[in-house]
């Protein structure tokens, strides 16, 4: 290993030399206290900027050992150095030292979740920072002065405010205990969920709404959520202590009300119930099962080798569905395709708004029933079997609905949305289906489960070229994936996390294997070894954050030129 004043002497060397001179400079550099990475040097001032990390052993950056010896706890601490990191940054701004991104350092961005980030990474017997920083130039030479100010200067003050728990004030100290307790108490009321048989849980106090579309801050003056006594639940948190709120049962719960009144407002936040939040979020204390899954229309994506007879039967084309492939599924074949692998993937809670589901897939009333006879349309709706689904099946379901009523009458729980308050009118919607003589008309009955028998054959050898844009696509090669209507997706990070992910399985994958069982060995693997094992240190794909199984078994099921075969 190199020390660190050989960093100098090297710089001193090529100052004033072409920019391809800096690549001379990678490799690892000691410090002292810590070890300076510099992973992968960029071809150009203009470029992506050059990667960087601080690595630092156990025994030198003094944190808790208590404080990571659970993966919440981990997470929490992870993200709280992270945060002090950007912190940092903001407040040593310099701007540019040059052309291009010269002097700029950035490192991963933080939201009001606390992911699986590997900007920070902590180990058994050491801690990792993953940052960029634009090696700065005039034009196209070197300026060795300035990156001289960089690495002397600016990275030791940061490396001695974050590394080092010892460094780090009394206010520092109490907000990250306070993150760690917090992610204790959502550790355990998630376990509650499973003790109690619950779908998930609202706290009184929440804050549902959102600042705006494209804002994921909590709206100021928000109407607080508060439970209606009917299902108002009581769990005792180890830090928090005894909290109170809204329990939704496993089974079928329905969400109805007037426009604006809040209804997809609350879905939205039990969509996100699947991430831990950070203090001051609103929905802290917001949680749904870890498997819970959103499923919509998706005109236009293609599905392979999914069995969709459940819902698809008897198509004019006599094309089987069991074994259904299209380039150009409509809405209800695709969202019957996005149900049936969502339940593929282990997946025991389905999320879904009537807004954004096909309307032949939800609901076929009586009028079109006299009209087209059932041996004529091929669709059975969700209706027909979504008591099988959770009475044999164990699927709960909660769905928002604004005019399909026959709903009410399958549902074991009705909530109305009425001026952002959450009223129980299961009491009441069950009289008006005994009034409407729909009451029992869509009994629990027998049905096919799907038989899971997908497998994946191993790619083409060969280097890919992988790229993340926002969370609307992965691009493979030039074969665009389109995840847009992964609604859980809410970090850019994370499309950059399902395009490594990706190349892993493109690219390493040996032999054939059954899809869902490929995916459960990725993920024990980073349960054990952590996500970075997916993820190579010169990595030039943004800041990966960690996906879910759910969203990755969905991006590879839209990738067009996967191999998916049926056995």
């Amino acid at each position: 290993m190199n020390r660190i004043e050989d960093l100098r002497r090297m710089l001193q060397r090529i100052d004033h030399k072409s920019y391809g001179m800096y690549k001379s400079l990678a490799g690892a550099y000691d410090c002292g206290r810590y070890v300076l990475h510099i992973d992968h040097v960029q071809g150009d001032p203009f470029a992506s900027p050059s990667r960087l990390r601080f690595e630092i052993k156990k025994a030198s950056h003094g944190f808790p050992e208590e404080y990571w010896n659970t993966r919440n706890r981990k997470l929490a601490l992870e993200d709280q150095v992270l945060r002090r990191f950007n912190g940092f940054l903001r407040k040593m701004d310099r701007g540019n030292m040059g052309s291009g991104k010269s002097g700029r350092i950035s490192t991963c961005r933080t939201g009001q979740k606390v992911m699986e980030r590997i900007a920070v990474t902590f180990s058994e017997n050491r801690m990792e920072l993953r940052f960029e920083m634009g090696f700065p130039a005039r034009g196209r030479t070197i300026l060795a002065d300035e990156m001289n100010r960089l690495v002397f200067d600016i990275l030791p003050k940061l490396a001695q405010g974050c590394l080092l728990y010892k460094n780090w004030d009394a206010k520092s100290r109490e907000r990250l205990q306070a993150a760690i307790d917090l992610a204790d108490d959502q550790e355990a009321l998630r376990e509650e969920l499973v003790r109690r048989h619950l779908a998930a849980f609202v706290a009184d106090g929440a804050v549902l709404p959102r600042e705006s579309g494209v804002s994921d801050l909590p709206m100021r003056n928000a109407v607080a959520f508060r439970s209606p006594e009917t299902l108002r639940t009581e769990i005792s948190l180890p830090h928090k202590g005894k909290i109170t709120g809204m329990g939704i049962p496993e089974g079928i719960t329905v969400i109805v009300g007037g426009g604006y009144h809040g209804k997809s407002t609350l879905l939205k936040a039990l969509e996100q119930g699947v991430y831990n939040h950070i203090a001051g979020d609103g929905r802290e204390y917001v949680v749904s099962r870890d498997y819970a899954m959103k499923i919509r229309a998706e005109d236009g994506r293609s599905v392979l080798h999914t069995d969709i007879s459940l819902f698809i039967n008897h198509l004019p084309n006599g094309q089987d569905t069991t074994d259904f492939s299209t380039e150009n599924a409509s809405g209800s074949t695709s969202q019957a395709a996005n149900l049936i692998e969502a339940l593929e993937t282990g997946s025991r809670l389905l999320l879904l708004d009537e807004d954004t589901s096909a309307t032949n897939f939800m609901i076929r009333d009586k009028v079109m029933a006299r009209l087209v006879s059932d041996d004529r349309e091929p669709i059975t709706t969700l209706l027909r079997h979504i008591r099988s689904l959770y009475e044999k099946h164990g699927i709960s379901f909660v769905i928002v609905v604004g005019s399909s009523g026959d709903y009410l009458s399958v549902a074991d729980h009705v909530l109305q949305m009425d001026h952002y308050e959450t009223k129980d009118v299961a009491q009441a919607a069950r009289a008006i289906c005994r009034e409407e003589q729909i009451d029992g008309q869509y009994p629990a009955g027998e049905l096919t489960f799907p038989v899971f028998s997908r497998a994946l054959h191993p790619a083409r050898a060969g280097r890919l070229k992988m790229k993340a844009m926002g969370t609307d696509t992965v691009l493979i090669d030039r074969e665009a994936v389109d995840v847009r209507y992964l609604e859980q997706l809410s970090d850019d990070g994370q499309t950059v996390g399902l395009a490594y992910l990706m190349n892993w399985i493109l690219t390493n994958q040996k032999a054939k294997m059954p899809v869902a069982g490929l995916l459960d060995e990725i993920y024990d693997q980073i349960e054990k070894k952590g996500f970075g094992t997916f993820v190579p240190p010169n990595y030039s794909c943004g800041h990966p954050v960690l996906p879910r199984k759910q969203e990755l078994f969905a991006c590879l099921n839209r990738y067009r030129k996967a191999r998916i075969v049926r056995e």
